[in-house]
């Protein structure tokens, strides 16, 4: 992926190929023609893994119409950045409630998007031990949960964040 607003590469030299569909403004129409043609790759003996990494607000914005396709093999929801839908001060009301809207209505894998420091974005970071006593078990048990997604790599390599879930997730 190289930034936002795009498609990520198709790797040719593999036979897998994951298309990730980052799509944060511009239009929201289409993109489920788009997923339909991706995904009928797969039928001609190439495997094709779609991923969207929409806003936790359900559905998004962007990329609802293309969700509902149900043509999606994970979905990394985006936590952080929406007050509406994201932990807060040990509340975990608001993600738990669109968290099951997503796992609810959503197909393929789902993903915790998370932070990986309080500096990788304005708000929404959840600490260590709030995710792990909270957050997770609240989720885990859901039969979508794929796992966690952070961003960034950079933030993450300041503070260790994935280090100190992993045993968690």
């Amino acid at each position: 992926m190289n930034g936002e607003n795009g498609l990520g590469r198709v790797d040719r030299r593999r036979s897998k190929r994951l298309i990730d569909f980052d799509i944060e403004g511009g239009t929201n129409q289409h993109w489920d023609d788009l997923a339909r043609s991706l995904s009928a790759y797969s039928n001609s003996g190439k495997e094709v893994y779609l991923v969207a990494n929409p806003q936790c607000p359900y559905p998004d914005a962007w990329l609802g119409g293309a969700l509902q396709t149900g043509l999606f093999d994970y979905v990394w929801v985006q936590f952080y950045n929406n007050p509406s839908c994201e932990y807060s001060s040990g509340n975990i009301a608001n993600l738990q409630d669109a968290w099951n809207q997503w796992t609810s209505n959503t197909a393929g894998k789902i993903f915790l998007g998370l932070l990986a420091s309080t500096e990788a974005a304005n708000n929404g970071f959840i600490p260590v031990s709030d995710l792990t006593s909270k957050v997770l078990p609240a989720i885990k048990g859901s039969a979508k949960y794929g796992g966690v997604m952070l961003w960034s790599k950079y933030y993450d390599d300041q503070i260790g964040y994935s280090s100190s879930i992993k045993g968690s997730v």
